[in-house]
């Protein structure tokens, strides 16, 4: 069965230079084993009704604006997935929620910007899964557990978003300075209860997270951290990658689910 993934993928500038956030997905990519097709859950796609792309050859979406000229060059042609699209869309109505395609949908830079680094050939098939920003975690988790059987057909299911997430504190936040106690004590208790495998207190983070509002002004962020948690068996079985911070302000964690 295909582990399952979840990683920050912090700024779209990535790709100009990688970092140690770039090497720890070169890295992953080369200890994953090799997927059928990947389900992409990133951030940057919200829909009122879950949605499944189904292009057969996806666009490079650069969903973001003033950067430099070279980042809007850059293409992640990988393949589209219709058939794994296919096959989400029967999960999910197996269970009872209501989903759609979406034909013209391409992959935004919370999908190729990682993946770029992951796999770097564009071989691996791609589709893309949106979220539901008016939903709760408990939502997005069922969300998980419906497309778990994926994982059995070769499916490599990652969500995308950032374990920290609160733009304006960045841009306030002095250059070179460390990541204040906020984030970190945040950043910490998720990892905390994941170790756990303590669901119930992560589903309720807004209430029960130290800074939690602060980090997240707004859910959409940390919402794919929820499908996976969902679409994991075990969450207890994570490794836990890539504890470091950029921009001051913005945790770049990964965990690996396996069980």
């Amino acid at each position: 069965m295909m582990p399952v993934m979840f990683l920050s993928h912090g700024a779209p500038s990535l790709p100009l230079d990688g970092g140690e956030t770039g090497s720890a997905w070169r890295r992953l990519g080369e200890d994953l084993p090799r997927p059928s097709s990947i389900l992409m859950i990133s951030a940057h796609w919200e829909t009122a009704v879950p949605t499944v792309s189904h292009a057969l050859r996806p666009e490079t979406i650069h969903d973001f604006s003033g950067f430099s000229d070279e980042l809007y060059r850059l293409r992640y042609e990988a393949p589209g997935a219709p058939q794994m699209a296919e096959a989400a869309v029967a999960a999910l109505q197996q269970a009872g929620i209501a989903v759609q395609l979406d034909d013209t949908h391409g992959l935004d830079h919370g999908a190729w910007v990682p993946l770029s680094f992951m796999y770097p050939q564009a071989d691996v098939p791609v589709a893309q899964f949106s979220l539901q920003p008016d939903r709760d975690p408990a939502w997005h988790v069922a969300l998980g557990r419906a497309l778990r059987p994926l994982r059995e057909q070769g499916v490599l299911i990652v969500g995308s978003g950032a374990i920290t997430h609160n733009l304006r504190a960045i841009f306030r936040h002095p250059e070179g300075e460390p990541a204040p106690a906020w984030v970190t004590e945040f950043r910490d208790w998720v990892a905390a209860r994941i170790q756990e495998g303590d669901l119930q207190a992560l589903i309720e983070y807004r209430s029960r997270a130290p800074h939690a509002v602060q980090n997240h002004p707004t859910d959409e962020h940390l919402l794919p951290l929820f499908v996976a948690l969902g679409a994991a068996d075990d969450i207890r079985s994570a490794r836990h990658l890539n504890r470091v911070t950029t921009l001051g302000m913005l945790a770049m964690d990964a965990w690996v689910f396996e069980g």
